[in-house]
This record gives structure tokens, C-alpha cells and sequence, in this order.
């Protein structure tokens, strides 16, 4: 029997992050190391991945991974495979979360009835497709040792409807409103998560959603405050509020959860 310690270690395992060099996905990269696992920094930018991955404490590399290219993703496996011998985590955080270039005109194309195919269809890309195509060339090399486990990363806005007065200024007019994509495809990942579970239980893989609530990044003081007021604590999340999840999901700890989706939003979605 492992003592609780050794539950939540993740020593000798290998991990790969997708989305690594974003804010929460810098986050997921220490916790995993710190635990003890190797970690491919897996994004867009080559030499940013190789940077950050020397940071970590554990060694680690770097690889340049477009989520929605089979090919990246298959460079990736062979490149971690060689340097390693195996893929024991695989953590699906890789998303887009829309952004519009031009301030002046955010409110308007923001709005549902003017929201651009070509966002809508990028978000899908990267948020779902992009999910699915690590998962199955991932999975499938997990598939072959009989052990894994795969972590979707979802959001709040998985399970609820956005709020859009939080966007409203004090004067009542409003810049942003939340797009639909991003709830769209992250209720989506929910469902596809108790796919994976159902669909790899037999090999040993186990695959579960972590849902997080908003972070706090220099957002305005008046989102920052009609945001904190939803939650339960009061307050947004820290970057590192989210560092125990991942290491629980990806561990021995957990070895008897999957299909499940962990919330941690500050209750947000409990009230």
C-alpha cells in the first residue's frame, strides 16, 4: 500500500501540456514537475518552449505543437518517446479564448448576431478538434502500455450560460460581450471526456475534466470585482489555485475517478 505521499508523486512519469506557455498552462508545467514528472512544454513557439522548459525543476523539454495539425501532434509523440520511452499525462489545455484586434469595434462583432463565422470556426478548431486529435494520437500510444491518464481542461462556462452584465462598466455601457464559441466548445469537452473514459476504461486510461473559474490578470477593477462577487470566496482564482487539481487528476491519487469533471471556481457554479 503507498502511503499518501507517494499517491500524489508523480516521479518517473511523463507528462505533456499543451497551451504551456499561457497563463494557467505555465502553472499546470510546474505543478507536474514539482510533483516529480519529466514535462514536454508543448505550444505554438519553439524557442519559448525550450526557454520555459529549463525553468522547470525536473528535466524537461520543449516543443513547438499546433494542436490541430496530425502531424505536429505525431512530431511531438516521436520526439517525446525518444527522449523519454513513454507519454504517461497528457493535459488537453490548449484554447482560444476569443480576443478582438480592434477596441473600437469589439462591442459590436462581440454580439451574437455579429459574431464572425471565421471565429466561431477557429475556436472549434483549436478548443474541440484540437482536444480529440491529442487525445486519439496521444491516447493511443497510452493505449499500447495499458496506463494513462488524460486531463481535459474546460472552464465554468462549460456548465453555465456567461454572465454578460460582468462586462457592463460602471457608466452602463458595455465593450465585450462573451462570445459563444468558447461555451460551446468547452460544454462540449465535458461530454467528450465520458467518451474517452467509457472508450478507454478497458486499457486502463483514465481520462477526467478539470473546470476552472476565472483567473485573475490584470483584468479592469470593475470585471474584477462583479466577477469576484459570484464566487463563493469571493475572489477570482490565482494561477496557482489550480496546481493541487492537476497533480491529483494526473496521479495514483485519483486512480479510481474517471468521466468525472472537477470543479474548482470558487463556488461559482454552486450557488
Amino acid at each position: 500500500m503507498n502511503n499518501l505521499f507517494e499517491l500524489f508523486s508523480l516521479k518517473n512519469k511523463v507528462s505533456v501540456v499543451t497551451g504551456a506557455l499561457g497563463l494557467i498552462g505555465r502553472h499546470h508545467c510546474f505543478a507536474l514537475s514539482e510533483a516529480g514528472s519529466n514535462v514536454v512544454v508543448a505550444d505554438l513557439h519553439q524557442t519559448e518552449c525550450e526557454e520555459f522548459a529549463k525553468e522547470l525543476p525536473t528535466e524537461s523539454i520543449g516543443s513547438e505543437l499546433d494542436v490541430t495539425d496530425e502531424k505536429s501532434i505525431i512530431n511531438l509523440v516521436e520526439l517525446t518517446i525518444k527522449k523519454f520511452g513513454k507519454i504517461d499525462v497528457l493535459v488537453n489545455n490548449a484554447a482560444i479564448n476569443d480576443m478582438f484586434e480592434n477596441p473600437q469595434t469589439a462591442g459590436e462583432l462581440s454580439k451574437f448576431e455579429n459574431y464572425p463565422l471565421e471565429m466561431w470556426q477557429k475556436s472549434i478548431d483549436v478548443n474541440l478538434t484540437g482536444v480529440f486529435l491529442c487525445s486519439k494520437i496521444i491516447g493511443k500510444e497510452m493505449a499500447k502500455r495499458k496506463c494513462g491518464s488524460i486531463i481535459n481542461v474546460a472552464s465554468t462556462y462549460g456548465m453555465v450560460a456567461p454572465d454578460q452584465s460582468l462586462y457592463q462598466k460602471p457608466d452602463g455601457t458595455q465593450d465585450f460581450y462573451k462570445s459563444p464559441s468558447y461555451p460551446a466548445t468547452k460544454s462540449a469537452i465535458l461530454n467528450f471526456t465520458r467518451y474517452l473514459a467509457s472508450y478507454w476504461g478497458k486499457d486502463n486510461i483514465r481520462v477526467n475534466t478539470l473546470t476552472p473559474g476565472g483567473v485573475e490578470n490584470e483584468q479592469d477593477e470593475f470585471f474584477i470585482n462583479n466577477y469576484s462577487k459570484k464566487t463563493m470566496l469571493g475572489r477570482m482564482a490565482k494561477p496557482d489555485d489550480y496546481k493541487g487539481a492537476i497533480v491529483f487528476l494526473a496521479s495514483d491519487a485519483s486512480a479510481y475517478m474517471t468521466g468525472a469533471n472537477l470543479v474548482v471556481d470558487g463556488g461559482w457554479t454552486a450557488w
